[in-house]
């Protein structure tokens, strides 16, 4: 993966985080639903058909939401 994608990605996944984060905040969402959304996300990349290639990413995706949801965050654990 090129180091433009890489901090793509770490940028989106800031953004996400923060707004997962502000939802929470403001009482949109309550911290077990925050949970369950990534849950789903992670869900989705365990799931997920193709080559060798791709399910290997989708793999390392999946564990990377799964420790998230296992360790919380920075702030606050969720």
């Amino acid at each position: 993966m090129s180091n433009a994608s890489e901090h793509a990605g770490q940028a989106a996944l800031s953004i996400c985080e923060a707004l997962l984060l502000a939802m929470n905040d403001c009482g949109l969402l309550p911290e077990h639903e925050i949970a369950g959304v990534l849950r789903d996300a992670a869900a989705t990349h365990e799931n997920a058909i193709g080559t060798e290639r791709e399910m290997e990413r989708h793999r390392a995706v999946a564990e990377m939401i799964n420790s998230i949801v296992a360790g919380g965050n920075s702030v606050r654990r969720l």
